[in-house]
């Protein structure tokens, strides 16, 4: 079993490997600047007409439902300090087969964010002159003008990557902290001498009742925006102190989005004026409103701060951007280390880049631009694939409770047997109230990443190739009953599909469903010893970390 001292061959500094250059602060900010993208520019403008001023509970719950997920996430990365760590565990509880499909769903997540940010870049640069060509007025889609400035922003976050780890930490801690102060600044000034609390009673303060607040979770982009905690684990394996660090790095960069994103939505329902929301909250409109926060920094007589803001618009976007480029290439070497993706994908330049990734991750970066061209698709699309990844963590710390109960655990999640189960049905509910409209095109992009990764998988096996994964059927028997049943649930559900199951019923049979499927798979898990030995696959011993 793996000590405290032994880390993986992965994170060695030497020629063809990647290089342990990354801090506790390196990683947080890596996991605070994707939680602060695009989704603090947009967020509350969209999250208030699905919800209105209720759209405060949607942050809340959403806030909740994230922290239970990073609980788990934190225990998991402390225990397993590998890149793309996310794509591995359910591959270490349950073999390839459910590996195989939770780290499609991890790839499928990364490499999609960068291209929602690049449309968030493009669409707030149409304040000015030069960029109103861009988009298409009709339906916001993207001209060939804005195809191709969109395709040189993606090569640039790219470019960046190429320099290394080390200054691409540098960077991004740069940028973090610029995107940290903005929306703070902005809390702050906005709300003085524009705080309206009589915005949050002049009109009902739920208008489209429970299914307004929790529809607003999904497809308003209040899960997107609180996504992002799991960079820090997906740089684990160029961690300095990972054991130590991971667990802080997460749970610590949850705390400062969530309360940062609560405060926003609170600030902006506050300060619109009454004209605003006249004709009702889903009809909110204003001068600027495609751009939310400089919009109405200049309607409240702030003009000089949607400068700042229009600016920031770039930059925020950017730096998370940037991030998820180098997630998607760690991903996908972590599904190589696995037996999923040709040896290809682990092949690292002399800064210990994984380039092969990278490459990937451009391409498939300016594929997303073409169906699914304006943000609020992707916002919908990329949450679905999000919380499907994040979902594989619950099931798997259920089984490493069971089998590994002596593994080393530099962080214990006080109550994970509990918190646990819980956080499994929240990301489940999450993916139901994404509507049946996107997970059906999720269900398409699932059997994709069968086809992808399965197809590499069995030729490894029929070749009988070293790094040819165990699918192991019996340990992943109810992997597809989870996802159809879940596809089914959502067909018959009121969120988009036929309407069959009521509200409120339709909660209690997701939590009925998730429960059977978490116990289900915890009963029919690997063995310890196989469990154990796809962990050692990765483990050398005495490698330093200096």
């Amino acid at each position: 079993m793996a000590s405290v001292d032994q880390v993986l061959p992965e994170a060695a500094n030497k020629p063809g490997g990647l290089r342990r250059d990354v801090g506790l602060i390196g990683l947080m900010w890596a996991s605070v600047g994707s939680i602060i993208g695009s989704g603090w520019l947009y967020g509350a403008k969209n999250a208030v007409m699905v919800a209105g001023p209720a759209a405060i509970i949607s942050w809340v719950i959403g806030a909740i439902a994230i922290v239970l997920l990073a609980l788990v996430h934190a225990e998991l990365g402390g225990m397993f300090p590998v890149a793309g760590g996310t794509a591995r565990y359910p591959h270490y509880a349950f073999g390839g087969l459910a590996g195989m499909s939770f780290g499609w769903f991890s790839w499928l997540q990364a490499a999609t964010v960068a291209p929602i940010e690049v449309e968030a870049m493009i669409g707030y640069a149409g304040h000015w002159d030069f960029a109103k060509g861009y988009l298409h007025a009709k339906d916001s889609t993207l001209t060939t003008s804005g195809l191709i400035v969109a395709i040189v922003l993606m090569a640039v976050f790219v470019a960046v990557n190429f320099l290394g780890v080390k200054v691409l930490a540098h960077t991004n801690s740069a940028a973090t902290w610029w995107k940290i102060a903005v929306p703070l600044a902005t809390i702050f000034i906005v709300a003085v001498g524009n705080f309206h609390p009589g915005n949050f009673t002049s009109e009902t303060f739920a208008p489209f009742g429970a299914k307004g607040v929790l529809s607003a979770i999904s497809t308003s982009g209040i899960i997107f925006a609180l996504l992002g905690f799991e960079q820090a684990i997906q740089l684990a394996g160029e961690s300095r102190n990972p054991r130590r660090d991971l667990p802080r790095a997460t749970l610590g960069s949850v705390a400062i989005g969530a309360t940062i994103y609560v405060l926003l939505q609170v600030v902006f329902i506050a300060a619109l004026p009454h004209s605003t929301f006249a004709h009702g909250w889903g009809k909110l409109n204003f001068p600027g409103i495609d751009g939310p926060w400089a919009g109405l920094a200049t309607l409240v007589g702030l003009g000089w701060l949607s400068v700042v803001l229009y600016l920031d618009a770039v930059v925020s976007p950017a730096g998370t951007g940037l991030i998820y480029t180098t997630a998607t290439s760690r991903v996908s070497y972590g599904l190589s280390r696995n037996g999923y993706a040709p040896k290809l994908f682990e092949k690292t330049d002399a800064r210990g880049v994984p380039w092969f990734g990278l490459i990937l991750s451009f391409v498939t970066g300016v594929i997303c631009f073409l169906p699914f061209p304006s943000w609020q698709q992707l916002v919908g699309f990329i949450t679905s694939a999000s919380v499907l990844m994040y979902a594989g963590a619950p099931l798997a710390y259920g089984v490493f409770t069971d089998k590994l109960p002596d593994h080393d655990r530099p962080y214990r999640l006080p109550g994970g047997k509990v918190i646990s189960p819980l956080s499994f049905v929240v990301a489940n509910l999450i993916i139901y109230w994404a509507t049946w409209g996107i997970l059906w095109r999720l269900g398409v992009a699932i059997i994709l990443g069968y086809a992808l990764l399965g197809g590499y998988a069995f030729y490894a096996k029929s070749k009988n190739l070293p790094d040819a994964p165990r699918l192991d059927f019996k340990a992943a028997q109810w992997l597809p009953v989870y996802l159809i049943g879940m596809g089914v649930i959502s067909w018959q559900g009121g969120f988009g599909g036929q309407g069959n199951i009521p509200l409120w019923w339709d909660i209690l049979i997701i939590s009925a469903f998730s429960l059977a499927i978490y116990h289900w798979a915890r009963a029919v898990a690997s063995r310890p010893e196989e469990i154990q030995r796809s962990i050692d696959e990765v483990v050398v011993v005495d490698v330093p970390t200096h």
